[in-house]
């Protein structure tokens, strides 16, 4: 995006002596010192400040997992090995260990793992294997966010790159018609977000009958999102004798439900890990509310902030701080409902890569959504819920790293 003032000029002229963005020049937006996550309208949570404090995180106690098996020991194609030991895996996580096994044998699976404890290969090594013994079917993982049915794609495509497999990713906020065209092909594997796969059904472009196995990954965040209706439509259109497998965070009665309606005697498979919210570090920053961005400069001019993702409420202002904090020498990035697809994924994909340091995004933009090594999450804004807070800060701490989290509290 170009600058066309010269304010735009001199800024990037300034910045140019510094050679990085370490040190960023404090600059307030209008409106700055006010919620940017405002709007005008919204009202503003209230929370016990003290919920957002946990200054000394609790050390991992659970006892280190052995696993029963190698990847040397699944039944898979040497192939598939192969490319998991080039991938550097090198023991399944326990998710993997458990799940592998159950879907080679064609079980039926309730998988509750939270996300960073390796579900997408749990789920993807086992069906490679069942797809190369019979390619005549389709495989169709349905995924909440199309950040994560690209990424459910991106990882397939690594496993499976001695295959020859064709995938179409089926989402919103991009063209159908370019997925229509892909579907005509004969595919392997189909992964979309339940609202644009229900809508290529209706349009009979997705073969319902072929659709042998169904994989829902992150079934409790579509329910969130209000995807029920679109969840059973769909499977109630699928053959009665196929493979289902659930992958959830948490286990509600809208999710025993679709288990008990949709899935044949599944086995549960529970590997649940340490609370996100005991195991990292958290805190709240005071501000006042004529200098809520300089706070936040000040933060993030320290080098430990390394790799950060920012909350704000509201789609205008997320966006409106991520201008601001790249006019202030940091380089930033902000995803939101307003951005379409190729947007939102050339901005993760430049905060993946480092280009960026910052991203700044909604609650409902950064739902599935995995970047590791993030060193700090930032509550700009108030969540919601604490719900909310907890989904928002498990972008940090991911696996067996550890993060922080700070949230704006007014003074």
């Amino acid at each position: 995006m170009q600058e066309k003032n010269t304010h735009g000029t001199r800024s990037r002229a300034r910045r140019s002596h510094r050679g990085d963005d370490s040190r960023p020049r404090s600059r307030r937006p209008h409106n700055a010192g006010r919620s940017s996550g405002r709007g005008g309208k919204r009202k503003q949570p209230t929370f016990d400040p003290s919920q957002f404090i946990n200054k000394n995180p609790v050390t991992v106690t659970e006892e280190a997992y052995v696993p029963k098996h190698a990847f040397e020991d699944f039944k898979i194609d040497g192939r598939l090995k192969e490319t998991l030991s080039n991938m550097g895996f090198t023991e399944p996580s326990p998710i993997q260990d458990q799940a592998i096994p159950e879907i080679l044998a064609r079980k039926d699976v309730v998988g509750l793992a939270e996300t960073g404890t390796g579900k997408t290969a749990a789920f993807l090594i086992p069906l490679i294997e069942l797809r190369k013994k019979n390619q005549k079917g389709v495989t169709l993982v349905l995924t909440p966010t199309r950040e994560l049915a690209i990424q459910v794609d991106s990882e397939l495509r690594k496993l499976a790159k001695n295959f020859r497999f064709f995938s179409t990713v089926c989402v919103g906020g991009v063209g159908i018609y370019g997925q229509i065209k892909q579907l005509r092909r004969r595919n392997h594997f189909i992964i979309g977000t339940p609202g644009r796969v229900k809508d290529l059904m209706d349009r009979g472009m997705i073969p319902a009958e072929r659709i042998d196995s169904v994989v829902l990954d992150e079934a409790d965040r579509m329910l969130d999102m209000g995807f029920i209706h679109d969840m059973r439509t769909i499977l109630g259109e699928l053959p009665p004798e196929r493979h289902t497998l659930f992958f959830s965070a948490t286990m509600d009665d809208k999710t025993k439900g679709l288990i008990h309606d949709f899935m044949k005697k599944p086995v549960v498979i529970s590997v649940k890990k340490k609370e996100v919210t005991d195991s990292i570090e958290q805190d709240v920053v005071h501000y006042d509310t004529r200098h809520k961005y300089d706070t936040l400069l000040a933060l993030l001019s320290k080098p430990e902030f390394s790799r950060v993702i920012i909350f704000g409420a509201m789609k205008h202002s997320v966006d409106r701080l991520g201008k601001e904090l790249t006019l202030s020498g940091i380089k930033a990035e902000s995803i939101h409902g307003n951005k379409n697809h190729n947007q939102r994924q050339q901005s993760l994909n430049r905060f993946k890569s480092g280009n960026a340091r910052v991203l700044v995004a909604t609650d409902v933009a950064a739902r599935g959504i995995h970047v590791d090594n993030v060193s700090h999450v930032i509550n700009y804004d108030l969540p919601g819920t604490f719900e909310d807070y907890v989904h928002r800060i498990g972008r940090t701490g991911r696996g067996d790293q550890r993060g922080k989290a700070l949230t704006f509290v007014a003074q």
